[in-house]
């Protein structure tokens, strides 16, 4: 039974062993440090604070010069310097509120010392001890810093090791002929580092309601986005992909409501079938684009129902032949002349350099009739060119119901990539558009790769 208490004892000095130092390892990282906490913005205008600390810290220094003469019969250079360190901690806590504290302690221990025994008056009526009051008003300048600027947890370490070191002083070693200051000055110090802290406190539930009120701000901006993105959705869904498939299903249905409908109507009929059934496949990846949450995650085999795009790649320039064969069933003449090697381009610059051909032979269908159109396309080492230029309407151009997005969206998509566009009349009466499409950083060496002439 004796050995079990033994070990039970051992374990317990153990674990309190451990226990100290572990606390001894906290105080160390807390206290034992020379970082920079320079004083918040937030908490007065920087300039008032530090003019009202310095000169604090001077009155401080000539003050406590006088005291420690007067009343400790020190000479001026010991005087001086104690006092001068009291002063200067205030100052150094504007940056460094820890060694500041150290700083202060150290002086009051230093002046303590100095002046056990060296009162000049019997009765100690003008001598305080272990403090000074010069000292006590720096050391409560340097903990309302230090409670400003640090965590709760180090402030009262500091209290701590101040009222420690007083009843030190104080109650164990003592002095006669002396006016006890030290219940005072720990009592401020309660008082100021509470004050401190209550500060800090504030100053960061401010902060913190600041970035909630911000984070709060920006979700409720970005859920009025996805409702009004999804209003758009609906009101698209339900209006445009409901008359395209009614064209769809009339252009198929309309060949069998004619007697002996010829090869030519049948085409025409099929081609509008065609191109609604093509408009309805982009309607439905532009739904799950303004559906998705995020689109800019949008992955390309992703299911439209889920918000996302759809399971059919975005066209690239190889789709060019069959943009162009569409375009001439629908009455335009176009010639197509690619010069250069092709190579891989980045999918960016494939989407946006088709939807330019894309968009401008759409225009002229509707702005120029009669007319005729070539597409250019320039293959270079470091990007691609891309012209559309249409010949003078032989007819009347009719209006037309759009609004002038056309145009905006084409310079988006070449600004997005870092490129160019200009649009504008052509000196034969018609009309050209021309981007510049890079692949490559601004300034890079440009030229034409292995020239091959193609016309389709």
């Amino acid at each position: 039974m004796p050995r079990v208490v033994g070990v039970t004892e051992t374990g317990s000095r153990q674990l309190v062993a451990g226990r100290i130092r572990r606390w001894l390892h906290v105080l160390r990282e807390d206290l034992c440090t020379l970082r920079v906490d320079p004083l918040p913005p937030s908490v007065w205008v920087r300039w008032l604070a530090h003019g009202v600390v310095c000169l604090t810290a001077l009155v401080i220094a000539l003050a406590g010069t006088a005291e420690f003469m007067d009343g400790g019969d020190l000479g001026f250079g010991p005087a001086f310097a104690l006092a001068a360190a009291q002063g200067g901690a205030t100052v150094l806590a504007l940056w460094r509120p820890i060694p500041a504290w150290w700083l202060s302690i150290g002086a009051m221990v230093v002046g303590a010392v100095a002046l056990h025994g060296e009162v000049t008056v019997p009765d100690g009526s003008g001598f305080t001890w272990p403090w000074t009051v010069s000292g006590i008003i720096a050391h409560l300048f340097v903990l309302l810093l230090v409670g400003l600027r640090v965590p709760t947890r180090v402030s009262a370490e500091v209290l701590a090791i101040t009222a420690l070191v007083t009843y030190v002083l104080q109650g164990l070693w003592g002095a006669s002929h002396y006016q006890s200051t030290g219940v005072v000055a720990v009592c401020l110090s309660a008082v100021v580092v509470v004050l401190g802290t209550a500060l800090r406190g504030r100053r960061e539930a401010r902060a913190e309601l600041g970035r909630q009120t911000t984070l709060t701000a920006e979700e409720r901006a970005r859920r009025t986005l996805l409702e009004e993105r999804s209003r758009i959705a609906r009101e698209l869904h339900d209006v445009v992909a409901h008359h395209m498939s009614v064209i769809s299903i009339q252009a198929q249905v309309a060949p069998h409501l004619v007697e002996n409908p010829s090869e030519e109507l049948r085409e025409n009929l099929d081609g509008i079938r065609q191109n609604a059934l093509e408009a309805l496949t982009e309607l439905r990846r532009v739904l799950g684009v303004l559906r998705a949450e995020h689109p800019d995650r949008v992955h390309e085999s992703d299911d439209p129902a889920t918000g996302t795009a759809p399971h059919a790649p975005q066209p690239t320039l190889d789709r060019l032949d069959a943009l162009v064969e569409n375009t001439r069933a629908a009455g335009l003449s176009v010639r197509v002349d690619v010069r250069g090697v092709r190579r891989p381009l980045p999918s960016g610059v494939e989407l946006s350099a088709y939807r330019i051909v894309q968009e401008a032979l759409s225009n002229v269908l509707r702005h120029a009739p009669g007319a005729t159109a070539s597409v250019a396309l320039v293959h270079y080492v470091h990007g691609v060119d891309v012209r559309v230029v249409n010949s003078r309407p032989t007819r009347s151009v009719p209006s037309s119901p759009g609004a002038g997005h056309g145009l905006l969206g084409m310079r988006e998509r070449a600004a997005m990539l870092g490129g160019t566009l200009r649009a504008g009349p052509h000196p034969d009466g018609g009309y050209e558009v021309a981007a510049y499409l890079p692949t490559a950083p601004p300034g890079a060496p440009d030229q034409v790769t292995d020239s091959k002439d193609g016309t389709a």
